[in-house]
């Protein structure tokens, strides 16, 4: 569609008023962001820059690329997963200048097709969410790296897979590291995607949290999140881990820990949130008790193994909006949100006050690129401590928060090793 002069491809462009609405919302308790796009809008620090973009394409993500544009910059997005674009939000995008390639539902091949559109404005940095745009870069797209000052990354998923291409040598521009950002995953991957994973699957099931065995797997940030979350709620919370040390953790936070073998014939909730593929497959699915619920938090649909369900099926459909049930025979096991991730999937995504921290970061790491271009390695960077602490200090200074700071005195004394008690 041409909407003045911008050429872009969404649901329905008549969904705009209903987007602009979301927004609104969204930016009325995104006060951290309010105050960079103040920035932006008066310096214009991207003027003649374009911004290709992949991420989740809502309301908190519309805020952040209207951030960018004010700033000067041009704005080509499109959503990084098939069943988390909200069309209103896209249409209204469109509406406010950006070009737009995305809508709710879409196939796999015009997944790939929106990426290749975004890619086509030749971008010259990149914001991503799962790194399938940086991805694509690298391998059917290459004739573009030159122009690519550098990317920023969204997610732990899209992290794993740039830091191997980092060690092998194989990544070509810089990239900046926004999930490890303390600012982003300590508050985003506990608290957004705790609440948000929680919200997702009781919007669409209705079922009562409070009593059932709710199996988590892994504890990273993502799991911790939504093990506290479902605990909260009365769950008896098991965690499933390949890693000692945050086996051991869980194990003290009070959780019980068991391998999935084992959790899968207890369980009533299955909440996967590794980053892994297969984390559940054929051999947990036959140990199931009837009526378990499978959902997925982690940004790619391969951790809960979809093919080796519908393998074992003697029937799959839907019994409800974004819940399938697979009849095994001797019993139905429910997956919600095709398996993808649940919290977009099934939900808005994360509130809007975590949003506003990440996407401050994704703002200020793209100003980054900028200033650096051509000074950089082609590495995956990790955010500077003092942009934390200025994202932490504006995100208190909104919630009417004070705290103590260290006088001259004992800024000596934490200085100087010399100096006794």
């Amino acid at each position: 569609m041409n909407y003045g002069e911008i050429v872009s491809k969404v649901k329905d462009i008549n969904l705009a008023p209903e987007g602009d609405l979301k927004m609104e919302w969204a930016k009325n308790y995104m006060p951290v962001l309010n105050s960079i796009r103040e920035e932006y809008s008066a310096d214009k620090p991207f003027e003649g820059i374009t911004i290709g973009m992949a991420l989740h394409l809502e309301a908190k993500t519309a805020i952040l690329a209207e951030t960018l544009m004010n700033g000067g910059a041009k704005i080509v997005i499109t959503g990084c997963n098939p069943l988390s674009t909200q069309d209103d939000v896209a249409a209204n995008c469109v509406k406010k200048g950006m070009e737009v390639y995305a809508w709710r539902g879409e196939t796999d091949e015009e997944y790939y097709e929106n990426l290749n559109k975004v890619l086509d404005a030749k971008p010259d940095i990149v914001i991503d969410d799962g790194a399938d745009l940086i991805f694509l870069l690298h391998t059917q797209r290459q004739e573009l790296l030159d122009s690519i000052m550098g990317g920023c990354e969204e997610t732990t998923t899209g992290i794993i897979r740039l830091k191997a291409m980092a060690d092998e040598g194989a990544l070509k521009f810089p990239v900046v590291n926004v999930n490890d950002a303390y600012t982003k995953h300590l508050f985003d991957n506990r608290y957004g995607t705790g609440q948000s994973a929680i919200d997702g699957i009781l919007r669409t099931t209705n079922l009562l949290i409070a009593g059932k065995n709710v199996v988590v797997g892994g504890y990273g940030w993502c799991g911790k999140g939504v093990a506290m979350r479902a605990a909260g709620m009365g769950a008896s919370v098991i965690i499933t881990e390949v890693d000692a040390i945050r086996a051991l953790e869980a194990k003290m936070d009070g959780f019980r820990v068991m391998t999935m073998n084992e959790a899968s014939k207890i369980g009533d909730i299955f909440i996967t949130t590794t980053g892994c593929k297969n984390i559940i497959g054929a051999p947990h699915f036959l140990v199931m008790k009837d009526g378990a619920v499978l959902a997925n938090a982690g940004h790619f649909d391969n951790e809960i193994n979809k093919e080796e369900l519908s393998s074992l099926a003697k029937s799959v459909k839907t019994v409800r909006y974004n819940i399938e049930e697979y009849d095994l025979g001797n019993k139905k096991i429910y997956l919600l949100g095709e398996g993808r991730l649940v919290n977009l999937a099934c939900g808005d995504g994360h509130p809007c006050e975590v949003m506003d921290m990440s996407f401050a970061n994704q703002a200020l790491s793209a100003k980054f690129i900028l200033e650096n271009n051509g000074k950089l390695e082609n590495n995956v960077y990790e955010i500077p401590y003092e942009q934390d602490l200025r994202i932490a200090s504006l995100k208190l200074k909104s919630m009417d928060v004070e705290i103590d700071e260290l006088s001259p005195e004992q800024r000596k004394y934490l200085a100087d090793w010399k100096e006794g008690t």
